[in-house]
């Protein structure tokens, strides 16, 4: 089986070569890439030095680092790491032999911290909340939607359409996991410090936004039932909130005290029935969009699957 291991870096010139010969020393027969991120130190030259393959994605972002990785790199497996030197390498062989034990598609190595210094303050509550919103819109699957450092199957990466731009690609990767129903599995792992004279990359309020919007989209593309069936109720709610005391005032006297609120009731129950008739529509259209993802997924061979035509070759020579 080939293994690629994939790193995407933006200016971890401090690190890379370690991060690159850990790996190399875990699973020496593996391929280590390294998707240079359009940095400005020397963290390219430098992987380039450890022995690693570099690719250069110049649009910055995570998520356009790694959709260049897994739209390029042929793999039968495939392991991404971040570049930061802040995920346990030792446990590669251990997440691979656990993906082909169980046969699984996608593997999460969730973090543990070793000590409170890892996360930067509120990161932890963050990671949370954001786990528990998840939970909510799409249903219980993960714990550590964040994880960076996960492994995949190849025919996983090749149905995964990776169209988030930075860090909400995680997140992607849980729904994408979570709509197509493949088999998952969490293991624990160690959350290092980074190295001394480094920084995240991450932006707290920008990007944390940025995933909340990610999730909310998601849903719209994932389950546009649910979420426009919750818009069509609260809409309908407000009609009749505006709309029954008119309409009891008009059983009573006959006549329409408040034109404009009568409008207004009106008009919310035609959106939300408008709200209601879309969600069904593009619940439809998810389908079909659902069943081509799958079809992808299917095409590619399992690489859990043993040739049996080889084995009764064998046994007649």
């Amino acid at each position: 089986m080939h293994i690629a291991i994939v790193l995407p870096c933006f200016n971890e010139a401090a690190v890379i070569a370690d991060v690159v010969n850990d790996f190399k020393s875990a699973l020496p027969a593996a391929d280590v890439y390294v998707i240079d991120n359009n940095s400005t130190d020397n963290t390219a030259s430098i992987a380039r030095g450890a022995g690693a393959m570099v690719l250069h994605e110049a649009m910055k972002g995570k998520g356009n680092a790694v959709r260049r990785a897994f739209s390029e790199i042929e793999a039968d497996i495939y392991i991404m790491a971040d570049g930061d030197g802040t995920y346990d390498t030792s446990r590669a062989p251990e997440l691979v032999e656990l993906m082909f034990d169980r046969h699984l598609d996608m593997v999460v190595a969730t973090r543990q911290m070793e000590n409170n210094d890892a996360y930067r303050p509120g990161h932890k509550l963050g990671n949370l909340a954001f786990n528990a919103v998840l939970r909510l819109l799409f249903g219980e699957k993960f714990t550590d939607i964040f994880s960076g450092y996960r492994v995949f199957s190849r025919r996983f990466v090749k149905s995964f359409p990776a169209l988030s731009s930075g860090f909400e690609i995680e997140t992607e990767l849980s729904v994408h996991a979570i709509q197509m129903g493949v088999p998952c599995q969490e293991v624990p792992t160690v959350y290092m410090d980074r190295a001394e004279g480094t920084v995240s990359k991450l932006k707290t309020y920008r990007d944390g936004w940025r995933i909340l919007m990610t999730m909310f989209i998601l849903l719209k593309h994932v389950r546009p039932m649910v979420m426009f069936s919750v818009i069509a109720a609260i809409l309908a709610l407000l009609s009749l909130a505006i709309g029954i005391p008119i309409v009891l005032y008009f059983l009573e006297t006959g006549t329409v005290p408040k034109i404009p609120s009568t409008v207004a009731a009106a008009g919310l129950m035609i959106l939300s029935a408008i709200g209601l008739v879309a969600g069904i529509i593009l619940d439809s259209v998810t389908y079909s969009s659902t069943v081509n993802k799958r079809l992808m997924y299917l095409s590619y061979r399992s690489p859990f699957v043993f040739d049996r035509t080889a084995g009764d070759d064998a046994d007649a020579d």
